[in-house]
């Protein structure tokens, strides 16, 4: 195809909808302007930003200077709030809450204050060590506690109500320490308790633990100083890691580590992180973000003399800095208590995005030796800058309230920086305790053109995305939408073969990813929000070693993805290799509505169970490829005795065809369903039950449309109409989008996402 053929068919454009939709400011009734364009939405930001400043107007330039083009972005509560007429509404995407008290006043302090912080956009995150185990006696009512995991279920509920009421889903992390005597129970809550969905869930591991895991060792589970259990380290090692392979949680948190190399460990201690991770905060914490976009730093892309303009880096990031330390003072709060955390402290988190999109700009795969050491000194261009922008604005404005030189300096992370800066920091001081942190950006990466988000691999370079439309028969079109370094590729070289450095999440082994988090996080003095994808048919002892090596190469934490039926319903295969060759990953459209027509056929069961025939009839649809499938299912009958669980089978059966491209799993589960009464013989074999029958027909049906194989069948397997299970290994998964219903759903950056319709669990 040649480069001016593939422009006739435009991608949508989902930066303008995001805007829309996230970002413009309607001004309707404060007599602040309204946004006419993403121009003057980005000039409003840079305005209100600059508005603490001796010289406003000079700053003002300047911070938009960095802000056109998307070449730094604020976090979307800066972008959405800055300089408009919602002046109690907080700027801060992230804190963590105070430390519980073991008390039922103390418990419902937290709800209280946990729900007013969520009421202005907050995510929160908890650690729930504090709480006394389930079944402690309680003093002075002679009753037993019911432990941190029922407190968890009524905060759980406040979230619930709190998102009801507001536009933005609230988002909640729970952590609780390796040694807390409710632990197995943490780990595995979420299983069985559906009411908790409204946390991610993290395990605080400490070293102490790792060397018993090591010399596996027994580990003693403890409250107050008191030893309640004992486990072997194995065994709860084990726990954790299944329940991560099969549930994709908890994650892991390496909380020692964590404190270890905390800049502030000699006035607090961190217990908990916000809920996608980037940030281990102190209780009442808050943090800023921001990300520099590295798409816009890359110098004659897609040729042989491409390079990183580093410079330009350093630029930005200097002015960021100051741009997001001017928020702290702009910024509402939804405690008293947090806004004083965040004055004496003056957190940050600048960090980057479009990472993987600048390595295809530039000719590297991502997780190669190469992309590593463009990562890492992206990554310390940007620290240095910052800390050295943060020291000249504590000689002109002050440091922050809890600094102390020569503890500052003794910190594990300020001593690893060049000696310039720590010079530079005992001269002069620091304005901000900490300045660099890797953060989700889903919907402000969209917004600067579908960029790579944060610094996960591209997870598609082209997609469908449901788009609101009002002309179309069900109020949606959907539109093609490209990855902006794959966008920006096809328009110059077309859409023909893509280099072998186009490469997406599921091409990438978990030991790539770690090795572009490890050379990250040496720059990084707070955390990273990254998920490492993997596919369901990963051997659980490879699992197993993703976290190990994690805690080997020093990361403060990990979090992975395996496809699960556990998680959020069936999932499906969602691309074949003619389409990777051509750039694109398209979520098969599964859950297609239910067209005025459809053919079927009907099958009659006769059965000594019932006085009365069975008629069973499978209708089918035709999906865009040509390919039949089964999509709805009826049962009649005259008997009115089996009218109840009739009616629930067919909603059920009906429910899994529509859902799943191969529903021949169904009928093992049907078949080995006994009566206690006794079956009967049908056509010469030993029928169970009926609704064993009813998946015997079930599988006759599904021979008959190719899906599935009769045991005298000599079709050959590759006449197949739907892929063979040995055909889907390797390939990308998607789960079913609660919002859209769409196959679209993956996780990136510590959250579940839709590629369909931009449904994020945690935004």
């Amino acid at each position: 195809m040649s480069p001016s053929s593939s422009k006739k068919s435009e991608p949508f454009d989902v930066s303008k909808q995001i805007w829309e939709q996230k970002y413009r400011y309607s001004g309707t009734t404060s007599g602040i302007p309204e946004d006419k364009s993403v121009e003057s939405t980005l000039a409003r930001v840079a305005k209100a930003a600059a508005a603490p400043e001796k010289n406003p107007s000079f700053w003002e330039k300047r911070f938009l200077e960095i802000l056109h083009d998307f070449r730094f972005l604020p976090g979307g509560r800066i972008i959405s709030n800055a300089g408009t007429a919602r002046k109690t509404v907080t700027m801060f995407n992230c804190y963590v809450m105070n430390t519980i008290e073991d008390s039922i006043e103390g418990i419902f302090d937290t709800v209280k204050e946990a729900a007013l912080t969520q009421k202005q956009g907050g995510g929160v995150g908890f650690d729930f060590s504090t709480l006394r185990p389930a079944g402690s006696h309680i003093k002075g009512c002679e009753a037993s506690s019911s432990g941190p995991i029922s407190f968890m279920q009524v905060l759980d509920s406040t979230c619930r109500t709190i998102m009801s009421a507001g536009q933005r889903r609230g988002a909640q992390m729970g952590v609780m320490r390796c040694d807390h005597p409710d632990i197995m129970d943490f780990i595995t809550a979420k299983r069985k308790n559906a009411s908790l969905q409204m946390f991610n869930l993290s395990v605080a591991i400490t070293d102490k633990f790792m060397t018993a895991l090591k010399k596996n060792e027994k580990w003693e589970l403890v409250f107050n100083g008191e030893v309640r259990n004992t486990v072997h380290a194995v065994e709860l090692w084990e726990l954790i890691m299944k329940s991560t392979y099969e549930f994709a949680e908890p994650g892991v948190i390496f909380i020692d580590r964590v404190n270890r190399m905390n800049n502030l460990r000699y006035c607090e201690e961190i217990r908990a992180t916000n809920p996608c991770g980037e940030q281990p905060l102190p209780p009442y914490g808050a943090c800023l973000l921001g990300s520099i976009n590295l798409t816009r730093f890359v110098k004659s892309p897609f040729t042989k003399n491409s390079s990183v303009d580093y410079s330009g880096i350093e630029k930005t990031a200097r002015d960021a800095t100051r741009l997001l330390d001017n928020v702290i003072e702009i910024s509402g709060f939804p405690l008293e208590a947090q806004r004083l955390e965040a004055q004496k402290k003056r957190r940050m988190g600048l960090g980057i995005t479009g990472l993987a999109d600048a390595f295809i700009m530039l000719g590297v795969k991502y997780g190669s030796e190469d992309s590593a050491k463009i990562a890492e000194k992206i990554m310390h261009t940007i620290t240095c800058a910052a800390y050295d922008a943060s020291t000249g604005l504590a000689e002109e404005k002050g440091p922050f309230k809890l600094f102390d030189s020569d503890k500052f300096l003794k910190s594990e992370f300020v001593g690893n920086l060049p000696s310039g800066i720590r010079k530079s920091i005992k001269k002069r001081g620091m304005r901000n305790s900490h300045l660099t942190s890797i953060a989700p950006t889903g919907t402000i990466s969209l917004l600067a053109g579908n960029i790579s988000s944060g610094i996960e691999p591209v997870f598609a370079l082209k997609y469908k995305r449901k788009i609101r439309n009002s002309g179309s028969k069900d109020g949606h079109i959907m539109a093609d939408v490209c990855d902006y370094a794959y966008l920006k590729y096809t328009q110059i070289h077309g859409e023909s073969k893509l280099p072998d450095y186009f490469i997406t999440s599921d091409e990438i082994p978990p030991e790539q990813h770690l090795k572009i988090q490890a050379a990250l996080q040496k720059h990084v003095d707070s955390s990273i929000s990254k998920t490492i994808n993997v596919p369901a048919e990963i051997p659980y002892e490879k699992f197993k070693d993703i976290y190990l090596g994690a805690y080997q190469m020093g990361l403060k934490g990990c979090t992975t993805f395996r496809p699960s039926e556990h998680i959020t319903g069936v999932l499906l295969k969602t691309d074949d290799k003619n389409q990777k060759k051509n750039g694109t990953a398209i979520a098969s459209q599964i859950h297609i509505p239910r067209p005025t027509e459809l053919d079927g056929t009907t099958y009659k069961i006769k059965t000594p169970l019932s006085s009365e025939a069975i008629y069973l009839t499978v209708n089918d649809i035709i999906e865009e490829d040509g390919r039949r499938r089964p999509y709805e299912l009826f049962i009649n009958t005259k008997n009115l005795q089996h009218f109840s669980w009739i009616v629930a089978m067919t909603r059920l059966i009906s429910a899994v065809f529509r859902r799943e491209s191969d529903p021949s799993f169904l009928v093992d589960e049907l078949k080995s369903i006994y009566d206690p009464n006794g079956g009967y013989f049908s056509e010469g074999r030993y029928i169970p039950s009926i609704a064993a029958d009813i998946g015997f027909v079930i599988e006759k049906h599904l021979v008959k449309l190719g899906i599935m194989q009769g045991k005298d069948s000599t079709k050959n397997p590759t006449e197949s109409s739907m892929a063979k299970p040995d055909e889907k290994k390797g390939k990308n998964k998607m789960a079913f989008c609660p919002q859209c219903n769409q196959p679209s759903l993956y996780s990136q950056e510590n959250c579940l996402k839709c590629l369909s319709c931009g449904y994020s669990k945690c935004s």
